[in-house]
């Protein structure tokens, strides 16, 4: 399939693209705004001529954070235009950087909307997080001698094999692209053997490991769990959780419990959407459960804080003793390992982390990540955290080694955007 086909069966899509929006909408009432910014109409007010950075959803945001924050200070005469495309990503982009930024919803990958965004940002340098491809995006800057930057790039082999099916798509659009920086040697080879140009695909790690903590963070979250009166109970979190998951995190809660009276769990799922569903499963499987977004406190005879606030997860990793990070017990890939790790977590997670092996494998091998496949497992290794403090403090430091080990990411990827820049 080349371009040509790939445009004209997203023409013929649009119906069932549109339908599938107003069934988000229906589920979580944030995608039913800005609609018109999906199809580059009724976009914001955009100084151009500055840097374009595309981090797709909340991952890709937290990841772009510390990258944003250094363009605005190396370049403060550039504007900065972040899109995203979905609502929690856009709602934490505005939440971390306010006005410091321009931000909007990237139109949809057709020609014509591509080239209406284009023209309204005019970006001297387009910047995409991690592997978010959209063939007639890069194209419409390459025809306008827009660099395009793949920055903290990944590439598994499974993504790999299902790029290669569609070669006289992928090899013209990745030998498009400017800069590649990716995250291992791995990745690389195969951005290379699916088209990219050799000289265009450097390895520099990844930004993840650049997280910089706020130092007052522990301290707020030290202050909350007094006044909860919950300085001494076990307390763990069970984050960025899926459809699947939350079921077995309270059935190893329950049997957590049973050991330990007076465990306390945090449970954050992954999609706003689902906050009330999973409220409403803790209440009807008999915990004593409060909701963060209603500012209840937590008590003595609470058993679950429902994490149901965006852009406070790092303050909810913080709080906890131990933490579990989701979309791992299910087939979904896992999330981002190193945010608990900076904070001193000692981690686990369920064996699904496709979409992090190498961190992960890093992790492991420092002797900080526990993976679990089941209810009991999870209950299991809980109890052994909770009850041996020392071996749960060495795992901490060793995932915090890992870490400072692997730092320097983001110095790398920012020296090789310097002469994309200075060739304008």
């Amino acid at each position: 399939m080349n371009r040509t086909l790939y445009t004209l069966i997203l023409h013929l899509a649009l119906p069932f693209i549109f339908l599938r929006l107003l069934w988000r909408a229906w589920r979580a009432p944030a995608y039913g705004r800005r609609i018109g910014e999906r199809f580059a109409v009724g976009l914001p007010a955009l100084r151009p001529g500055g840097i374009w950075v595309h981090a797709v959803s909340l991952g890709e945001s937290i990841a772009a954070a510390p990258l944003i924050r250094e363009l605005l200070a190396r370049y403060p005469e550039l504007p900065i235009t972040v899109t995203s495309m979905t609502p929690t990503g856009s709602e934490r982009i505005q939440a971390l950087f306010g006005d410091q930024i321009q931000h909007c919803y990237l139109p949809y990958d057709l020609p014509w909307a591509c080239a209406r965004f284009l023209h309204r940002v005019q970006p001297r340098l387009a910047l995409i997080m991690e592997t978010e491809l959209w063939p007639n995006h890069i194209h419409q800057c390459a025809k306008r001698g827009v660099p395009v930057v793949l920055a903290n790039a990944r590439l598994s082999e499974r993504s790999a094999r299902g790029y290669a099916r569609f070669a006289k798509l992928t090899a013209p659009m990745l030998a498009e692209l400017s800069l590649i920086a990716v995250q291992t040697e791995a990745e690389a080879e195969r951005f290379r053997q699916l088209g990219a140009r050799p000289g265009c695909v450097t390895v520099t790690g990844s930004i993840k490991f650049d997280l910089s903590v706020d130092a007052q963070l522990q301290a707020r979250a030290s202050q909350l769990r007094s006044e909860w009166g919950a300085a001494q109970r076990p307390l763990w979190i069970a984050a960025s959780t899926h459809v699947g998951e939350d079921e077995i995190v309270l059935a190893s809660h329950r049997q957590l419990l049973a050991e330990r009276a007076d465990a306390l769990l945090i449970l954050v799922p992954r999609h706003p959407e689902r906050f009330a569903g999973v409220a409403e499963l803790c209440a009807r499987e008999g915990f004593a459960c409060v909701r963060r977004s209603t500012g209840e406190a937590v008590a003595a005879a609470t058993q679950v804080l429902v994490g149901d606030t965006l852009g406070e997860l790092l303050f909810l990793y913080a709080l906890a003793d131990l933490a579990f990070v989701g979309g791992s017990l299910v087939p979904n890939g896992g999330h981002n390992l190193l945010e608990p790790a900076a904070l001193g977590k000692p981690l686990l997670s369920g064996p699904h982390l496709f979409n992090f092996l190498e961190i992960a494998a890093l992790l492991r091998g420092a002797g900080d990540l526990l993976e679990v496949a089941d209810a009991g497992q999870l209950q299991a290794a809980l109890q052994m955290l909770f009850t041996d403090a020392a071996q749960a403090r060495q795992r901490a430091e060793a995932g915090l080694g890992v870490l400072r080990a692997n730092q320097g990411a983001l110095a790398r990827l920012l020296d090789g955007l310097a002469p994309l820049l200075t060739r304008q």
